[in-house]
């Protein structure tokens, strides 16, 4: 694990405040960037998604030059598959809602992982998404319901769990966008759903297409093909749903995660 912290490139014994508000009250936002083979992928599309969820936070706007210099300080260029994870905090601060007056907190991190599995399973949780939230559409430190939303998937024999909205609408994993195929069109919730504006997400609509419609939470039980998106699992198809069980990758999928690994292969900063 390589750490950069507030302009220093540390070890993993870096500490924070214990009265940082990232801590305290999950005041934060954060992005996770893909390293692959020494080089990170989309930077501008996740620095760009940090500056508006910090804005949308109430946070002073990152000094994104100075995070482009934390990323290259904490990339080898052995790196086969690593997780970068950028974290912006309210910083130290009273024991309470209030904010401090000391400025933000810059945490970012490496750490390789496993490479994903090519296809999963997803489990429906009793919780929802509440798309008229503050931070709805934010990425923010305050985790504590996914969390405890892919415990119970993990428990289930899942590996992401899938939430619906308030009106039952179908909207997101805990870090992950969802597809589904329906008479050979492929089809996304909306933002209004309460789902994060995935960079994966965006480039598949762009690269390959799709419609982003509400879908009713059953409706996910009649898809043909159902798949995920994220930073790290990139499009991996999902072979079982609850106890249904689906075809996977289905050939909408397998064309979708075809033409996303060429295009970012082509550029890596899309």
């Amino acid at each position: 694990m390589r750490i950069w912290l507030n302009g220093a490139l540390l070890d993993d014994e870096a500490t924070v405040s214990p009265l940082d508000h990232g801590l305290t009250t999950g005041d934060g936002v954060f992005e996770t960037i893909k390293v692959e083979n020494g080089r990170p992928f989309a930077v501008r599309r996740h620095l760009e998604r940090l500056v508006r969820s910090a804005v949308g936070l109430g946070l002073p706007t990152p000094d994104v030059a100075a995070i482009e210099t934390g990323i290259e300080a904490v990339v080898e260029p052995g790196m086969q598959f690593a997780r970068l994870r950028i974290t912006y905090t309210g910083g130290v601060s009273p024991l309470s809602s209030d904010r401090g007056t000391s400025g933000p907190t810059i945490l970012i991190a490496t750490q390789e992982i496993e490479r994903p599995s090519a296809t999963s399973a997803i489990v429906t949780v009793p919780w929802v998404r509440n798309e008229r939230s503050a931070v709805a559409g934010l990425k923010t430190t305050s985790y504590a319901e996914n969390v405890r939303a892919l415990a119970y998937a993990k428990e289930r024999g899942g590996s992401e769990a899938i939430f619906a909205n308030t009106i039952g609408n179908l909207a997101e994993g805990t870090g992950s966008n969802i597809f589904c195929v329906y008479n050979g069109e492929l089809v996304t919730p909306t933002l209004d759903s309460g789902a994060l504006a995935g960079v994966t997400r965006g480039l598949v609509l762009e690269w390959f297409g799709g419609v982003e419609r509400d879908v009713p939470l059953e409706q996910l039980f009649q898809a043909e093909e159902i798949f995920l998106t994220s930073t790290t699992r990139d499009v991996q198809g999902i072979h079982r749903v609850d106890d249904r069980e689906l075809p996977a990758p289905g050939t909408i999928t397998a064309q979708v995660a075809k033409i996303f690994a060429e295009r970012s292969a082509e550029n890596p900063n899309p």
